[in-house]
């Protein structure tokens, strides 16, 4: 295993962020559809992301989404992903970062979906250390956070390690390890590839039987991946879908991306 050191993530830090999430709104011109009437209710930034991601059957796929939702394919084909990442400056409109929330280690899993033309990201699950941040995700937007015991570790030259258990009693015990690094400079996706499909997605939609289904509108700038390398040491983050991670997956890195959220809206 990687020996590491966790990234220290101080005042001036979180000050950029919340520059960066607001000055995100400045650009637009990269949407396919306008930004809400409203203020936006929560901003976020995300480190040291990396998309892992697999095909996936249409018929597998389908039992987990609720049948309002349209599977959105690329080719003909339906992607899964795990997405590890540091969660950074959670604050609400106006306020100061969420007390308890300024920076803690996530995996989410996450497939793709559409409603109305607006394609959009369904999240299977989202583990996360933070339980502030679990009881507001729940609470406030219906996504099926986890609580899980986390570490997230960075080394002198720049590789991520990132280890999870899911301690959630309700749901299977989980399990992901792995190593990660960047490979390759930044880079804007092309238009038309599957890498853009994949990523540039300005909502997510949940369901839950108090509300039914609902989208969340979001923004932010147009992602800047990289090409990584990825040490898979564990993941059975895919195991309660039935979902096999056999195959090579195909993977792309993130240092940051800044992204604010409206209030969600009832859609079905």
């Amino acid at each position: 295993m990687m020996r590491g050191r966790a990234t220290p993530y101080g005042p001036r830090d979180s000050l950029r962020a919340i520059a960066a999430q607001r000055n995100s709104l400045r650009e637009r011109s990269h949407r396919p559809w306008p930004i809400p009437d409203g203020r936006w209710l929560v901003a976020q930034s995300w480190l040291d992301l990396l998309f892992i991601h697999w095909p996936v059957s249409h018929e597998l796929i389908r039992g987990f989404v609720p049948p309002e939702l349209e599977l959105d394919a690329f080719d003909g084909r339906c992607y899964v992903a795990v997405v590890p990442f540091r969660m950074r400056t959670v604050r609400f409109a106006g306020c100061p970062p969420v007390l308890g929330t300024s920076a803690f280690p996530e995996v989410n899993v996450r497939t793709y979906v559409a409603h109305e033309g607006r394609a959009g990201v369904f999240f299977l699950s989202l583990d996360a250390k933070d339980e502030i941040a679990v009881t507001l995700g729940r609470r406030m937007y219906g996504l099926p956070y986890l609580h899980a015991h986390m570490s997230m570790q960075t080394d002198t030259i720049g590789a991520v390690q990132i280890s999870s258990q899911r301690t959630e009693r309700t749901w299977p015990a989980v399990e992901f390890e792995a190593s990660y690094r960047p490979a390759g400079p930044p880079a804007l996706a092309p238009d038309g590839s599957l890498e853009r499909w994949l990523t540039e997605r300005y909502c997510f939609y949940t369901a839950t039987p108090a509300h039914g289904v609902r989208r969340t509108e979001i923004h932010h700038l147009p992602w800047r991946l990289q090409p990584a390398t990825l040490e898979l040491q564990r993941n059975t983050m895919l195991q309660p879908f039935a979902i096999s991670d056999a195959d090579e997956p195909l993977v792309h890195y993130s240092a940051a991306q800044h992204v604010v959220a409206w209030s969600p809206v009832s859609v079905a």
